[in-house]
């Protein structure tokens, strides 16, 4: 019998009635996502004017030393009846408020860790199976996975001009667009390490009134 692959272990697991195996997936997965942003995220982290504007998760260690780390959340594209197994063993959180004029319906699920900041997963699966959207051509194409790394920012409009004028990379759109929960987006496609290239999306959450 052959092993099954990371990824598909840890997607099952996260519909598992155990919470610790729930946690164990998400590490899983976690774990292999953060491994697609190995030869891109230090370099664009190492730019000054990039890295003032990417949200740090505080941390503190054991053995007292503080640190940081970008906030990243792992984007999970699955076939709706996964999506509803997955939703229903988390407690059923509430549905992401997307645009309607995009693929997706998404929520968010959070795993906790003692010291460390939380694992940030977010689950999305097409609104329209069978259909042209950018979820129903992903999971036609590569079946569920990995979809997406999403970086939280400050300015997503500042953040694509460094990306483009520093290190060359362009934007699937030309300029910030709408995305769930009232955030402002953009998407980038990044080679990856293992020579195939991973989608990444800066998101930039809504201004809260003072």
């Amino acid at each position: 019998m052959t092993k099954p692959e990371p990824i598909s272990d840890g997607m099952r697991g996260l519909a598992a009635a155990d919470p610790a195996k729930r946690n164990r997936s998400a590490q899983t997965l976690f774990s292999e996502g953060l491994a697609r942003t190995t030869n891109w995220l230090a370099e664009w982290m190492d730019n000054p004017d990039f890295h003032t504007l990417v949200v740090q998760d505080p941390f503190v260690t054991p053995d007292g030393k503080k640190g940081a780390t970008p906030r990243i959340t792992l984007g999970m594209a699955l076939q709706p009846e996964a999506f509803e197994q997955i939703r229903a063993a988390n407690g059923s959180p509430p549905m992401a408020d997307a645009p309607s004029d995009q693929d997706v319906l998404e929520f968010e699920l959070e795993f906790h860790r003692d010291a460390l900041p939380p694992l940030r997963l977010d689950i999305l699966t097409t609104s329209a199976p069978h259909g042209g959207g950018a979820i129903a051509r992903f999971l036609e194409k590569f079946g569920e996975g990995i979809q997406q790394i999403e970086i939280e920012v400050t300015d997503v409009d500042r953040a694509t001009q460094i990306l483009r004028g520093k290190f060359s990379i362009e934007s699937i759109f030309s300029a910030t667009r709408s995305g769930a929960n009232g955030t402002r987006v953009n998407f980038f496609l990044v080679p990856a390490h293992d020579g195939k290239k991973v989608l990444v999306e800066l998101v930039e959450q809504p201004k809260t009134a003072h």
